[in-house]
């Protein structure tokens, strides 16, 4: 068999508010079963793929005035986003057939990749859950691990709160605060997600943001001393709340904004002057800035889950034809934990 059938999810037009299943099309290509002689290119079958809220950005049309680390997909062609692949045939010296990776690859059956230092990284592990590279031991793992360790200096006995902290990187995040010895309290969008911050993942205290009329004495009733470390995933009123309840010297890792992804209007933060009289470090990071510490990042975090120190829970859907709606649903908090599609499992 030299060619194949190949469903992709390609992206109609730029997306403006929140995006809908219908600004996607399921269509089929065609897909080369050689890769093209003398090149580095790989060609793998795709297994499970990434649905993560960034992803929402590139939908967008491209704004020369805004800087943007993330490149904005083409209407008309397969979207991409971090997936889990199996090589099928390689041109590459550092892979072969039947090599696992995990790294950028597009929404599709079979992806044709030229993998890149710090953009595909080879899978040695196989002794843990496959779907666990688009999540754990992928890019929301070394995001959280990054962001925590790297950017928020945690000490031991310090109070951390994480906004939107059943997700992928949250529900990490806290778990690295209880293993540091911190009191970690988390806000989700459900009762349901609020007792598994509580009762899976250790956290000391959480609670719905969409239940409380005033945050910041939510934030207050959770933090009587305040708080010493934000893990921002939300922004908007919640960073405003939060620069309220910051003790002196607080930091805050800035991870994302995901309450402002689909305004055309994002809001105004009005509780700055806190950072000054706090001395409130705040820091925007990104994960490919730390890629370079991912053999330290397995080392770490590998033994913590074989000995069961940390737990993972994945909201997985079946089919390529699932996935608009998986990713979709992460603006309107439908996942419970970290959203996977499985393409295929072998």
């Amino acid at each position: 068999m030299s060619t194949a059938a190949n469903k992709q999810v390609v992206l109609k037009e730029y997306v403006s508010g929140f995006p809908k299943e219908s600004d996607f099309d399921l269509t089929t290509a065609t897909v080369e079963f050689k890769v093209p002689g003398g090149s580095n290119s790989v060609l793998v079958k795709n297994l499970y793929l990434s649905c993560d809220p960034y992803m929402r950005i590139r939908m967008s049309k491209p704004d020369p005035s805004t800087a943007a680390l993330a490149q904005a997909y083409a209407p008309g062609q397969p979207i991409f986003g971090y997936g889990v692949s199996r090589v099928i045939e390689s041109g590459h010296p550092d892979y072969k057939k039947g090599d696992l990776l995990w790294g950028i690859v597009g929404w599709e059956e079979h992806s044709v990749i030229t993998p890149m230092t710090h953009m595909h990284f080879k899978i040695q592990h196989t002794d843990v859950p496959l779907s666990y590279y688009t999540g754990l031991l992928g890019m929301p793992g070394m995001t959280a691990y990054a962001g925590f360790y790297e950017v928020c200096s945690p000490k031991e006995g310090e109070t951390v709160y994480v906004s939107a902290a059943s997700g992928a990187v949250g529900q990490l995040v806290g778990q690295f605060a209880k293993m540091m010895g911190c009191y970690v309290v988390g806000s989700a969008g459900t009762t349901e997600k609020v007792d598994l911050l509580k009762t899976k993942f250790g956290f000391d205290d959480a609670f719905n943001y969409k239940e409380e009329e005033d945050l910041s004495a939510a934030l207050k009733r959770c933090f009587p001393t305040g708080i010493d470390i934000y893990f921002e995933n939300v922004g908007g009123k919640m960073l405003d709340a939060v620069l309220l309840n910051m003790n002196p010297l607080g930091r805050i890792a800035v991870c994302g904004m995901i309450s402002q992804y689909n305004l055309e209007n994002q809001e105004g933060v009005h509780n700055l002057s806190n950072i000054i009289y706090k001395r409130i470090r705040i820091q925007g990071f990104v994960v490919l800035d730390f890629y370079d510490k991912y053999s330290k990042f397995l080392e770490f975090v590998l033994p913590c889950i074989k000995e069961g120190k940390i737990t993972y829970v994945e909201d997985v859907v079946d089919g390529l034809e699932k996935a608009p709606e998986a990713l979709v649903g992460l603006f309107h908090g439908k996942n419970v934990g970290k959203q996977v599609v499985v393409i295929a499992h072998d």
